[in-house]
């Protein structure tokens, strides 16, 4: 039994949305079968925290069909919730980089940059009724990003992500397809995702992005972790071929 925790990131204003996000801080405790927990699990990420020092974290992202080098609710849900419990953060290394992080009043941002971001398919539509109107593609399909300007002078947009090929059907807020927005667009815009969840996005330093949004907690609970791969076998390599988990213990290191 090792401990979960689950909150929503990129909450809209009015506490409405919010992308669910599952969460080990002791992340050594379930070193294997990550794959198959956050399959288990069926949130659009789950994020496995190794090590936690001198201000820096490092974690893991998984999907429930693959890993991720880089997303952007896990890294801005695990931000703010290794604050919310003492053990505050500057930078959450990923496998594609170091994440700057910090807050900023309700609002917890990070800066990244579009090169890290899997592949996605984004589509400008001529409007947010032909943005809901979308019909999700099957399970499988290639993933696809829709978006419209709701006002484009005072930079809103709405938008559905529905990330098919990653094992998800639709995604409630997207960071990362937000980071690639921020350098397509150029410019501060605020995203409305799903049915509810708000982004906000603004060009970094360096050719960097920076995306910003609330967390609200869930619960924090038992999980008992499902069986473990065969050893042989081991988890499936991250999809950007990148190496293993970080070793170390995450609970005898924490500051």
């Amino acid at each position: 039994m090792t401990e979960l925790s689950i909150v929503r990131v990129f909450v809209g204003s009015g506490g409405t949305g919010g992308n669910p996000l599952g969460v080990f801080l002791d992340g050594p405790a379930v070193a294997t079968g990550r794959q198959a927990i956050a399959a288990h699990l069926g949130f659009s990420e789950t994020v496995f925290v190794d090590e936690v020092t001198d201000g820096e974290a490092w974690i893991t992202i998984h999907t429930p069909a693959a890993e991720l080098a880089f997303a952007g609710h896990p890294t801005v849900g695990t931000s703010w919730l290794l604050r919310e419990v003492g053990m505050p953060v500057e930078v959450v290394r990923v496998r594609a980089g170091a994440v700057a992080t910090w807050p900023d009043g309700d609002l917890t941002w990070i800066r990244a940059r579009a090169a890290w971001v899997h592949p996605l398919v984004i589509d400008e539509l001529g409007d947010p009724a032909a943005v809901d109107a979308v019909t999700p593609p099957v399970m499988g399909a290639p993933g696809r990003y829709v978006w419209a300007w709701e006002d484009e002078s005072a930079g809103r947009l709405r938008a559905r992500y529905f990330p098919t090929d990653l094992g998800i059907a639709e995604d409630e807020a997207t960071g990362a397809a937000a980071v690639v927005m921020g350098e397509r667009l150029g410019r501060p815009v605020t995203i409305r995702q799903g049915v509810g969840s708000e982004l906000h996005v603004r060009p970094g330093p360096d050719g960097s992005v920076e995306v910003g949004g609330r967390t609200g907690w869930v619960e924090t609970r038992e999980y008992e972790a499902a069986p473990a791969r065969n050893t042989e076998a081991g988890d499936p390599q991250p999809a950007d071929g990148s190496a293993g988990t970080r070793s170390g213990s995450a609970s005898g290191r924490r500051r």
